[in-house]
């Protein structure tokens, strides 16, 4: 009685193990991809996602979305890393008409423009090309204007340590000039100052100055 009743048990738990195993996916470890979700959406958009035209784009978004994204995976470090050097040197250093793209956080909409970065070196510099290397570092993920600039005036003191940093980013915001309030010429300047160039008047204006000449 004994050995029936535990075959009986062994059995049932085997009928319900294959029962189980049939109301789940095929493959249960494939998690869903931004591709799955943007076929979806084209869906609930009421567009046909199996068209031609439609027909890889979510693929296609997908990729696009993580390259625009990829300063998530980009260390500050890593790109500043052998770019140090020793000088003595300590007038302002500008690096100007940065080419700056990101994607609004509140409506995942592109905002584009030019950054501006100056820094005052204390006994080091870094490599030129670094600099817009670290813009793109903040540039590319979900952001707001005033949060990207201030993200990278404060890397550069941090990592160079200068003397002072300032930074002035100008961008056309696509969730103004798209929707909401339609204005196509609005632009947007956001400036971070630290240092010397928020406590002296005239290395301000110096950097402004630079900053609008041609």
């Amino acid at each position: 009685m004994i050995e029936k009743l535990t075959f009986e048990k062994i059995n049932e738990k085997v009928k319900r193990t294959e029962e189980l195993a049939l109301t789940e996916p095929e493959n249960s470890e494939k998690s869903e991809t931004i591709a799955d979700l943007v076929r979806r959406m084209l869906h609930l958009l009421g567009e046909d996602p199996d068209r031609d035209g439609l027909r890889h784009t979510p693929e296609r978004f997908e990729k696009a979305l993580r390259f625009l994204t990829g300063g998530y995976h980009q260390d500050q470090e890593k790109v500043l890393n052998g770019a140090m050097f020793s000088v003595t040197y300590d007038q302002m250093v500008l690096v100007k008409d940065i080419e700056v793209y990101s994607l609004c956080e509140h409506h995942m909409l592109p905002f584009f423009g030019k950054c501006h970065v100056a820094y005052i070196p204390d006994k080091k510099v870094v490599g030129l090309s670094k600099i817009p290397r670290l813009v793109n570092v903040f540039a590319r993920r979900l952001q707001i204007q005033e949060r990207l600039t201030n993200q990278i005036a404060t890397s550069i003191q941090q990592k160079i340590a200068p003397l002072g940093v300032g930074v002035v980013i100008e961008a056309r915001h696509m969730c103004m000039v798209m929707r909401g309030v339609e204005k196509q010429s609005s632009q947007t300047v956001t400036s971070a100052m630290l240092g010397a160039f928020r406590d002296n008047v005239q290395t301000r204006e110096e950097f402004l100055s630079l900053i609008r000449s041609k």
